[in-house]
């Protein structure tokens, strides 16, 4: 039996989405609204092999869920609201109080605004989009998935920095790591595409892009990352100067 999933990735002036037929993971569609609050804002949907544009002005998220919504079944890819089971957002942070994902309530949501501070750009706008479909689909499950999640399994050494003690115990200062989802899901799927159990994988796992990270996993779990208390350190990415820096070594041989 299939259900329709929708994964939400809310920004500051965008929203990102699929829609999933789970368990199989095909794919119905996928698009973009950026822009949100000004009066050219973009709206991409696609669809197998149909793609739909057009700018319209949109004056927030409430606004850009509903007209999302609109054309789901407009272009019918869904019959009704009621075709979507579950919804699915990812959060930027989850703190300490995250180790997977979890069904959104009223406490979870809570922790979430609570975070906001270690991620002041990321959570409170993930938490927008969340409210939004809450309300927009009250019957329908919610569901956060943090990209810090995944590194939780990391150990005291590996998350502690060489700073008093006082940082961490009071202001939560340690590494966090981020792109947990991509981490989880690339090791997951090599040991399946290897044929071997995830127990006995042991991989450097590299997310690259214009925001990248290098995670070392072993037996399926993050034992150190690149990323630490914010996702500017680590490699040098397209907007953030990172923490590390090529060597480039020149072996010169002599007869």
């Amino acid at each position: 039996m299939s259900h329709k999933i929708m994964a939400i990735n809310a920004g500051s002036s965008s929203l990102k989405f699929q829609l999933l037929d789970m368990p199989q993971g095909d794919l119905l569609c996928q698009g973009l609204i950026e822009r949100i609050g000004l009066p050219d804002a973009g709206i991409t949907l696609k669809a197998q092999d149909q793609k739909w544009q057009q700018t319209t002005p949109v004056a927030d998220h409430r606004e850009a869920v509903t007209l999302l919504l609109e054309m789901l079944i407009s272009h019918g890819i869904i019959t009704s609201l009621q075709d979507i089971e579950g919804v699915g957002h990812r959060v930027a942070h989850g703190g300490e109080a995250f180790k997977d994902s979890v069904r959104v309530t009223d406490e979870s949501l809570a922790e979430i605004e609570r975070l906001a501070e270690l991620a002041p750009l990321h959570n409170p706008v993930n938490l927008l989009g969340i409210n939004v479909f809450r309300q927009m689909l009250p019957d329908v499950p919610s569901v956060a998935v943090f990209d810090t999640a995944f590194h939780q399994t990391l150990e005291e050494p590996a998350y502690i920095y060489p700073l008093p003690w006082r940082y961490y115990a009071e202001f939560g200062i340690r590494r966090y790591g981020f792109h947990g989802t991509s981490h989880k899901y690339v090791s997951a799927t090599l040991a399946e595409k290897l044929g071997v159990p995830l127990s006995a994988l042991r991989v450097v796992c590299c997310h690259l892009g214009n925001g990248s990270s290098i995670c070392a996993i072993k037996g399926g779990k993050s034992v150190n990352t690149s990323m630490g208390f914010t996702p500017q350190s680590g490699v040098m990415m397209g907007t953030r100067s990172g923490g590390y820096r090529p060597v480039h070594i020149a072996v010169g041989c002599s007869a």
